[in-house]
């Protein structure tokens, strides 16, 4: 007979500080108005279900010795195709496009037109443009709970929770990052999430823990991090770093000018947007192991904030109101974006709809129209500026949209009608919002916490339905 130790009960598990009692769900939390922390009820519809990352090797530290590995780029699980919409890495997908999905897994697609077709006003009629934004009245946070001040109790008429909505949960809060998140990544084959920060530092998460699994401090602010498959790239000033969690090896790039904010790779290519406006790319040379400069894009006049590759083409949004659309057969800027009126924080895809946030407080969506070019079909006004786009899919395979506001908060809207149906409130603004799979994402704050949600039930692909 096998006796194994028991496991401890994972945060990633839980959606309070204590089991709940025979899974009854707490009354004033669906009200929206429980203060009890932990509360002895449970905090969600559902009993939890148990999410742990496939197992792997564990991964070294950051901090290794160079290996002569010649790295692969390109997930082993994507595929170049002429889909529309830009990925946010690599795939067409809203799930964690860098992630080893399980074996029977399925990953959820969005759309399948092609950005090269052209969108009548007939057919975004019929999409997003006669969507309008229904006004509704949404809770308020209330700011005494928050620190700890409320006298009202049960009686308090503003939220006691860090979050509004039934069809999701916060799992657990990752702190040990004392300045912005300005980027989160889940590296494939890893059970590890990493985030870093202006703090200079990169912290590797164990999943199944919750707890701190090392980090490592460099010399500069960390611009933005992502994952491309085994391999973790962060953005500095000045500076490109590169680390293999599976193999060891690393790499810098010097050269680019100014703080990096931005990045996104593409088989063995790299792009990376900077502080003076510059895109620089570098191709990876097979002989030396060593990625070398391929291009430098200009045009932008200020700060490129969001890159975003699709169908040939490279999106990059900036801090001089424009987006800029780049052909990568020639590397030449094919079409301007005009529009906005303050920084473009954010570029995204979803169906045949390229989407852009600004802190001009609007959301627009862009179409191709019959002679080829993009225009703005749709624009949703806010009352606060866009900082960061996402999106995930439901268990019923409904796209969502998740949106962060200079308000602190972070939005949840339906697609294609935009309507709103959850919000999640931070301490300070949130930076950045990732994907992982089973419904989970996560966000990062200016107080340089990183919290944990999930999405109730699990999330399905539209071929799924039945």
């Amino acid at each position: 007979m096998e006796i194994g130790a028991e496991r401890r009960a994972s945060p990633f598990d839980r959606t309070g500080g204590v089991y709940p009692v025979k899974n009854q769900v707490c009354k004033y939390w669906l009200q929206g108005r429980c203060n009890r922390n932990p509360c002895r009820f449970m905090h969600r519809e559902s009993p939890p279900s148990n999410f742990k990352y496939p197992n792997s090797p564990a991964p070294p530290k950051l901090k290794h010795p160079t290996s002569p590995a010649t790295p692969k780029f390109k997930h082993p699980n994507s595929s170049v195709s002429d889909d529309i919409c830009p990925k946010q890495s690599k795939g067409k997908t809203w799930v964690n496009p860098n992630y080893n999905s399980p074996k029977n897994a399925t990953v959820s697609t969005i759309g399948g037109d092609r950005l090269s077709c052209t969108t009548s006003r007939a057919e975004t009629d019929s999409g997003l443009q006669n969507q309008q934004k229904t006004p509704v009245s949404q809770p308020t946070q209330c700011k005494y709970w928050v620190t700890g001040n409320c006298v009202h109790g049960d009686k308090c008429k503003d939220l006691h929770s860090w979050f509004s909505g039934s069809e999701f949960t916060m799992l657990t809060k990752l702190e040990g990052h004392n300045k912005t998140i300005t980027g989160i990544a889940l590296p494939s084959g890893s059970d590890k999430l990493y985030s870093g920060g202006k703090d200079k530092c990169i912290r590797a998460w164990d999943c199944n823990s919750g707890q701190c699994a090392g980090s490592v401090c460099l010399d500069g602010e960390v611009g933005c991090l992502i994952s491309e498959g085994p391999w973790l790239f962060a953005g500095f000033p000045n500076t490109v770093k590169a680390w293999n969690i599976q193999n060891r090896a690393e790499f810098s790039i010097n050269g680019p000018l100014g703080q990096v904010h931005c990045m996104v790779v593409d088989n063995d290519m790299i792009y990376a947007g900077t502080e003076s406006g510059t895109i620089f790319v570098w191709k990876y040379n097979l002989e030396t192991n060593i990625p070398e400069q391929a291009a430098v894009l200009k045009g932008h006049s200020g700060a490129v904030c969001s890159l975003i590759i699709g169908r040939d083409m490279l999106y990059s949004g900036s801090r001089d109101c424009t987006i800029k659309m780049w052909d990568l057969q020639n590397l030449q800027c094919k079409q301007t974006l005009h529009g906005h009126t303050r920084d473009v924080t954010s570029v995204l895809c979803w169906d045949n709809y390229l989407l852009s946030a600004s802190l001009d407080n609007t959301l627009k969506a862009w179409a191709v129209t019959e002679n080829g070019s993009l225009e703005v079909v749709y624009e949703a006004k806010e009352d606060d500026g866009v900082i960061a786009l996402c999106g995930i899919h439901d268990s019923e395979a409904r796209p969502i949209l998740l949106c962060s506001y200079t308000d602190n908060t972070v939005r949840l809207y339906d697609l294609p009608s935009f309507a709103e149906r959850a919000r999640i409130f931070s301490k300070r603004q949130v930076g950045v919002i990732q994907i992982g799979i089973d419904g989970l994402f996560f966000t990062g704050d200016a107080t340089g916490e990183v919290s944990v949600w999930k999405l109730l039930g699990v999330p399905k692909a539209p071929s799924e339905l039945t």
